[in-house]
């Protein structure tokens, strides 16, 4: 039987998923876009595949997943089909027909995230489920100078959960910056690698407050980078605060940081 395969870019709030990838402790993104498709091709299973797995209350504006369809429809007929049957915290902003070479997880060259922390005083309840409240003094001379450490090809053992099921830890990370969102009170990392592993960010997060909040010294992360030992690195920050943003598959997107 002839198929024809899709591209789609999905975006969720994952607050009340518990993450991605389909799990037995609870109802995953995955599910949802199944269930949809299922329901639209009459009860026949459609396997989907993702850039990669978000976890528990991670968030994305930029996953992309693929599938196959023994049927040919419109793309704009099938964004509107699955968005019709989708709950209001997934939709799928734009769907494409692809080649059966394309592969939302081994085509993808890089990808980009940010991660949101709330600087207010008190937490504002708006975004309890989209920041890290991290309300106290920083310092942002030494908070760059760690993020700069993090930028080029390392062996990040120190940065990975060790729940993580791969061998090779050497992945090459483009940028790691900070601004501040003066309006809304925010910090706002920005990470873009060829790839990131289990837990990697949210570990770079953690242990770049740390450095922040002046309980650990810039020179730390070279010390990390060496020993390459997790329980040695900071704490994994909450998944609330985390955004896959965007997944990257043509390589010319390196092109844009020269620095590098």
């Amino acid at each position: 039987m002839l198929t024809q395969r899709y591209k789609c870019i999905v975006q969720y709030d994952g607050t009340h998923y518990v993450g991605y990838q389909v799990q037995p402790n609870g109802n995953s993104i995955q599910t949802e876009i199944e269930k949809a498709l299922r329901k639209m091709m009459k009860g026949q299973t459609i396997k989907i595949d993702a850039s990669g797995r978000t976890d528990s209350g991670v968030h994305a504006l930029g996953q992309v997943i693929h599938f196959n369809l023994p049927i040919q429809i419109k793309p704009e007929s099938l964004q509107l089909a699955l968005n019709s049957m989708l709950p209001a915290d997934i939709s799928i902003r734009q769907v494409e027909k692809v080649s059966d070479a394309f592969h939302s997880r081994y085509s993808a060259k890089g990808k980009k995230y940010v991660y949101r922390v709330d600087l207010n005083r008190f937490a504002d309840p708006f975004k309890r489920y989209h920041t890290l409240h991290h309300p106290y003094r920083m310092n942002l001379d030494a908070l760059k100078a760690s993020l700069d450490k993090l930028v080029g090809e390392h062996d990040f053992t120190s940065f990975c959960s060790t729940k993580t099921e791969k061998e090779n830890l050497v992945r090459t990370v483009y940028v790691a910056k900070y601004e501040i969102d003066e309006a809304a009170n925010e910090l706002i990392f920005t990470f873009i690698g060829n790839g990131f592993l289990y837990n990697q960010i949210r570990i770079f997060v953690g242990t770049c407050l740390q450095i922040a909040d002046g309980l650990k010294q810039p020179e730390e992360i070279n010390r990390l980078l060496e020993v390459k030992d997790r329980n040695e690195a900071g704490p994994t920050a909450s998944g609330k605060g985390l955004y896959l943003v965007e997944v990257y598959y043509d390589n010319t997107f390196k092109e844009k940081f020269t620095h590098f």
